[in-house]
């Protein structure tokens, strides 16, 4: 009896394991499927590799499917990113300048940005990372070696975007933490386009 009592405990154990494994990836798939645009609050927190340095920054979020977001950073240090499906337009409006970005080319590095694709499991190969609490983690790494990130853990609540933790190809480790989720929001079409200002230095890449 003992010994039928060892077996079915491992089997239940390796059960809930795999049912574990399945959660994130599942979320992650749902998120994808039923999240169309989104608008979030962000605080991001970057640190050196050896963890001595770190600087914060808040700021919004917004995506619409597909390929087209926006990041507001908050002052102090002021800046715009904008993707309208074609380029990646960062923008200083203290310096009243802007330059872009051909969107493939810095779409891998910007895993952000990525949530806002078709499928993120075409730059990246995904996997089940465990669960924390209420949150189901998955990571990520980059099917590109050159692809300026090492790697990456997507935590998601529900369907809603949660965390997300990026170690670059430097070392250097960036965790972003969302609050507010507004799910399939209402985004006006001029907010994901850039219009330059009056005077606006514009450097366009190709």
């Amino acid at each position: 009896m003992k010994s039928i009592s060892c077996f079915l405990a491992a089997a239940l154990s390796v059960f809930l394991a795999g049912s574990l494994q399945a959660a994130g990836l599942d979320q992650l798939l749902r998120f994808q499927r039923e999240i169309q645009s989104a608008r979030v609050q962000f605080t991001q927190t970057v640190s050196s590799p050896d963890g001595k340095k770190q600087r914060q920054t808040r700021g919004q979020f917004e995506f619409q499917r597909p390929n087209r977001f926006r990041f507001d950073y908050a002052a102090p240090q002021s800046q715009i990113l904008i993707g309208d499906g074609k380029k990646v337009w960062m923008i200083d409006p203290d310096l009243n300048q802007a330059s872009s970005r051909a969107l493939d080319q810095v779409f891998s590095s910007t895993p952000v940005a990525l949530l806002a694709g078709a499928s993120l499991g075409e730059a990246f190969e995904l996997k089940d990372d465990g669960q924390s609490g209420d949150l189901a983690w998955v990571a990520a790494r980059p099917k590109q070696t050159d692809a300026g990130i090492q790697s990456l853990r997507i935590a998601l609540r529900g369907r809603e975007l949660a965390q997300l933790e990026i170690v670059d190809g430097l070392g250097q480790r960036s965790r972003m933490v969302f609050q507010g989720f507004e799910a399939n929001a209402k985004i006006e079409p001029e907010r994901l386009r850039f219009a330059p200002q009056p005077g606006m230095d514009v450097i366009e890449g190709q």
